[in-house]
């Protein structure tokens, strides 16, 4: 019973939406609908009760109230008025009230309710009921009927179209809530799609600045290095452009990996990807540093606990991104590296020494705010400036996910 009832609905509205696409079409098909339940309420009557002779003036003015219904989108009140005056016309002249020849009044009522504010609804649904109810008392076409039966039809049949007129448009208040809501959701999801795709693309620039900036800094430095013992110390300077082969390959292998982030084919997830850097190539990152003729001392306080993948490629990349800053700016060619493991939080801290303002320049490009956003990313902070004593020093504070304690040496 159910299916069937869901079947004839989907072929109404099926139906409805075709034909509301032709609104014209069916406002006349309408109002002559309206104009034949009109004519026919007016042949209505009681037994032995004449009908009235008003020399068809009347039913021809009903006729032609029906097409003012025409206008009733853009002139509802003044539809109501027309039809409601021309119906208790005719009802004062004998005609009986019958739902037929209430039809046009009805229908203006309708479109009343679905169109206007519920206070304009109101007023003029008591105002035509009062007027129909006092004119069909003194009826001459209801005088057989008792006082309680003529005042009950009027409202039962007034009361119809208002009824059907609300819901439907609380319904089309529903749709267009619904449409809203919809449109909203869409719009946040372009929002959101696109602010992922900011963020991806700070993200992939962030990591580009980091190994582009890191190798070519440490390169330059091993060249210059190289050059500078290629006469005095030749096999210092071979050992030296042996290591920049290294650091060039290693500049490569870096750069596909995160290039190859980009790229949407059908491999496995990771295959012929390097894995993310952490603090376990620590050692190879100093060794890089320490061949180009930069002298790095590393030391940890409290004991070590494992990083979640995050945080950890997080704190390789600030100590690489603050030696590299060292090794292109900092007179002196010594920095020291610390590593604090508190309770929640790690601690790193990158200094030089030498003149205050010797890595300051750094702070208006893009190293330490890439940084900085690296540690606000998962939830650290981040400081960088001049020490009192002289040189320049980076303290960031990232989050321990909390875990068991494991012994290691310092990195």
């Amino acid at each position: 019973m159910n299916s069937s009832l869901e079947r004839y609905t989907e072929r109404v509205e099926q139906y409805a939406s075709r034909f509301s696409r032709f609104p014209l079409f069916l406002d006349v098909t309408m109002v002559l609908a309206l104009i034949g339940c009109a004519f026919f309420g007016t042949q209505l009557s009681f037994p032995g009760v004449v009908r009235p002779d008003t020399g068809k003036s009347l039913e021809v003015l009903l006729g032609l109230s029906c097409f003012v219904l025409l206008k009733y989108r853009t002139h509802t009140r003044t539809v109501v008025v027309v039809v409601a005056g021309v119906t208790i016309a005719a009802i004062a002249r004998g005609y009986l009230l019958t739902p037929m020849l209430l039809a046009p009044l009805l229908a203006a009522m309708y479109w009343l309710a679905v169109l206007c504010d519920r206070r304009t609804v109101r007023l003029y649904a008591l105002v035509v009921t009062v007027a129909l109810l006092t004119v069909n008392l003194f009826s001459d076409g209801m005088r057989d009927l008792s006082p309680v039966l003529t005042v009950i039809g009027p409202v039962f049949w007034m009361a119809l179209p208002l009824v059907g007129g609300s819901l439907a448009r609380l319904r089309g208040d529903y749709l267009e809530a619904v449409k809203a809501r919809a449109e909203h959701a869409e719009r946040t999801r372009e929002e959101e799609a696109r602010l992922r795709v900011t963020e991806e693309r700070m993200r992939i620039a962030r990591e580009l600045h980091d190994v582009v900036a890191h190798h070519l800094a440490l390169a330059n430095a091993q060249a210059g290095t190289a050059a500078h013992l290629s006469r005095s110390n030749p096999e210092q300077s071979r050992k030296i452009l042996d290591d920049l082969t290294g650091t060039t390959s290693a500049a490569l292998r870096e750069l596909k990996a995160t290039l190859g982030l980009l790229r949407q084919d059908d491999r496995p997830k990771g295959e012929g990807l390097e894995p993310a850097p952490g603090l376990a190539r620590l050692p190879e990152l100093i060794d890089s540093y320490r061949s180009a003729g930069l002298e790095v001392v590393v030391h940890q306080d409290g004991v070590r606990r494992p990083l979640t993948p995050g945080v950890d490629l997080t704190a390789y990349r600030i100590v690489q991104e603050a030696l590299t800053n060292v090794a292109k700016h900092a007179p002196e060619r010594a920095a020291h590296v610390g590593f604090t493991y508190a309770d929640s939080r790690l601690l790193i801290t990158v200094s030089n020494d030498g003149p205050a303002t010797a890595v300051d320049g750094t702070s208006g490009g893009f190293g330490l705010r890439g940084m900085r956003e690296r540690a606000q990313s998962i939830g650290g902070d981040l400081c960088a400036g001049p020490r009192p004593e002289g040189g320049f020093e980076v303290t960031t504070a990232l989050p321990l996910q909390p875990s068991a304690a494991v012994e290691g040496e310092s990195p």
